[in-house]
């Protein structure tokens, strides 16, 4: 996600190098990248030379006080400590930028805690501009979630794998158990669901981009990925522009514009002030 004059990574599961070339292909480098937000600490979703690459280029990373609790036993995470680079997140509303504010929402997954977010984009007066709710893990969808992500202009969410696919799939049992359970991943079917309830709460001006996440190699096609989103939207927000992303390539950027009468965001209320070394002053455009 980027913002004028701030510009954030969500995970780091990749190494410095593959990052280096996937932000590369869509215009951008390592010095775009302001701060590493993590949603939780499965081994995909942070690399070790890559906490050492943040060290080196003095970039926070952002986690939970769990999370960070977690990987004090890394020796890469001490050099970020050391350097005050190792800032946490609470239960509420924290500023990223004066203009860029986000919600932390725990959601049920078997890394615990796992959070998807909201990102608020607002103006110099204050007025909330664009939304984004960004789910990457989760087990089942819970009505929490489903409130707290209402009204956003681009949802991306986890499409992870085709039921019937999965049970077919030769895995081993307990991993093919641990997917479907109430902590593992979202079908396309729960994707679908939780997109038709936020669809339906922005109203005809309200979603405005899907993009489909985390989809399973082995248990999942882009086709039927894709197929489940559609017919997700197609009630509520049939115009909105779906983006089914790969494991392999990055998607191209998407540019999202203030919405004038945006509702005010969701409880909860509690506003913690800006991250030390993120003061900088944005304006109110993501690419």
């Amino acid at each position: 996600m980027e913002v004028d004059g701030l510009g954030l990574l969500i995970d780091c599961g990749f190494p410095p190098h593959v990052l280096a070339a996937r932000l590369s292909a869509v215009g951008r480098s390592w010095k775009s990248v302001s701060a590493v937000l993590l949603t939780h600490t499965h081994g995909d979703h942070w690399n070790s030379y890559t906490l050492e690459h943040l060290r080196r280029l003095n970039v926070p990373l952002v986690a939970h006080p769990d999370h960070h609790a977690m990987l004090a036993a890394r020796a890469e995470h001490e050099p970020l400590r050391r350097a005050g680079l190792a800032r946490p997140f609470g239960n509420g509303w924290f500023d990223l930028a004066p203009t860029l504010s986000a919600l932390p929402i725990r959601v049920p997954h078997d890394s615990e805690p796992t959070f998807a977010f909201r990102f608020e984009s607002r103006d110099g007066a204050g007025q909330s501009g664009w939304a984004v709710g960004y789910v990457s893990d989760a087990g089942h969808v819970t009505s929490e979630l489903t409130r707290l992500l209402a009204g956003v202009d681009l949802l991306a969410v986890e499409y992870n794998h085709d039921v019937a696919m999965q049970r077919a799939s030769g895995r081993p049992a307990i991993l093919v158990s641990r997917v479907l359970g109430k902590n593992g991943h979202l079908s396309n079917a729960q994707a679908a669901e939780l997109t038709r309830a936020v669809a339906k709460s922005g109203g005809p001006d309200g979603l405005r981009h899907l993009v489909q996440l985390h989809l399973s190699r082995d248990c999942n096609t882009p086709e039927l990925a894709a197929r489940a989103g559609r017919e997700a939207l197609a009630a509520c927000a049939p115009a909105a522009n779906l983006i089914t992303s790969s494991q392999f390539t990055p998607t191209a950027p998407v540019e999202l514009v203030s919405r004038p009468g945006r509702p005010p965001r969701p409880a909860p209320p509690a506003i913690q002030p800006a991250l030390p070394g993120m003061e900088t002053d944005v304006e109110s455009s993501v690419r």
